[in-house]
């Protein structure tokens, strides 16, 4: 009884301390769907893939959500019709390349600096060869969720006089939630405002014309991703309790078995990427340096928590493959820093 308790507490502390930030990425993709003119942003993204994806990496810095609240957003960018490896390098960067996070990796390492550069160019390296590594699939779709997939622009027919018919498509198909079925397009207010975006034509002037739009596509969105989060966070209590900690702080004495522990230590306890660089200075005295960058570096990009809110981004196949070459990047980064730098 005394360890569901604990799990319980563990539980409340994880909600309590994501939500806030989910929220705050829910409100921001919100405000990307109502505010934000949609052609302008993607015309100004690079298309080189290589640099879209280092530029979605750094898009982080501006807007500081952890890994709650960006992925309701890389959701949104994705949407839009933002560049695959734009959206990727946003959506593992961006609960690291932050200036909040930053700021408390600081507070918490500013004995040890190098901890705080190493983890912010080692995150926004991984993050870029991801977005990369995703740019060679040309179609994403096959690696979405089907419901996001519906909600994405339809791919552009090559005849001209068939460019019309597609914008109209293309209109329907922007909101996440608006559309509910496949097929449903009854909600006509998006439809037209969606057309004032791409035609450019100035957005309606008043605020009471937007504002029921914009409540609404956030109260859904938090629905459904909240639902994920909580369902995660259960996960991760449970796991946190009924797995005893001595036997992953155990396999930390070497240069190779610290970095692995840490970073299954990082997956399970979930914790947000706020945070975590205060647990991971209470393991400074006794772990490597390069498995404390493995946690700080890691978790905020795999964990159960993001997993279970990636599931309404990806299928789990492409989420296998954002945890295999995460892994095995900061692997090899931290065991590199583990054996010549430390």
């Amino acid at each position: 009884m005394q360890q569901l308790n604990n799990a319980f507490t563990i539980f409340l502390s994880l909600l309590v301390e994501a939500l806030p930030f989910l929220l705050l990425g829910v409100l921001f993709s919100s405000i990307l769907l109502l505010f934000v003119d949609e052609r302008r942003l993607i015309k100004m993204l690079p298309k080189n893939p290589l640099l879209g994806a280092l530029v979605g990496s750094l898009v982080g810095f501006l807007f500081p959500v952890c890994e709650c609240g960006n992925i309701p957003v890389a959701r949104r960018l994705l949407i839009q019709g933002v560049p695959t490896p734009v959206a990727i390098g946003f959506l593992l960067a961006a609960p690291t390349i932050n200036p909040i996070v930053i700021w408390a990796t600081w507070t918490a390492f500013r004995d040890q600096p190098e901890i705080v550069v190493l983890r912010v160019g080692f995150s926004l390296f991984i993050a870029t060869v991801l977005g990369w590594v995703f740019s060679v699939q040309a179609d994403l779709r096959p690696l979405l969720q089907a419901s996001l997939v519906r909600a994405m622009p339809q791919p552009r027919p090559s005849h001209p006089e068939n460019l019309a018919a597609a914008s109209g498509a293309e209109l329907l198909q922007s909101g996440t939630f608006w559309l509910g079925q496949p097929g449903q397009t009854d909600l006509m207010s998006v439809a037209t405002l969606q057309a004032n975006l791409v035609a450019a034509v100035p957005l309606p002037a008043s605020w009471m014309a937007r504002l029921p739009m914009f409540v609404d596509n956030a109260m859904q969105e938090l629905k459904e991703l909240g639902g994920v989060l909580v369902v995660g966070s259960a996960i991760a209590a449970l796991l946190q309790v009924f797995v005893p900690r001595d036997i992953i702080l155990g396999l930390g004495q070497g240069p190779v078995t610290s970095i692995l522990a840490m970073m299954g230590l990082a997956t399970v306890v979930s914790i947000c990427s706020t945070v975590d660089s205060f647990f991971a200075l209470s393991f400074a005295a006794t772990f490597t340096s390069g498995s404390l960058l493995a946690f700080l570096v890691f978790g905020p990009m795999i964990d159960l928590k993001a997993i279970g809110l990636m599931l309404s981004i990806f299928r789990p196949r492409a989420i296998v493959y954002l945890f295999v070459i995460a892994a095995q990047l900061t692997f090899l980064l931290t065991l590199f820093v583990n054996l010549y730098v430390s």
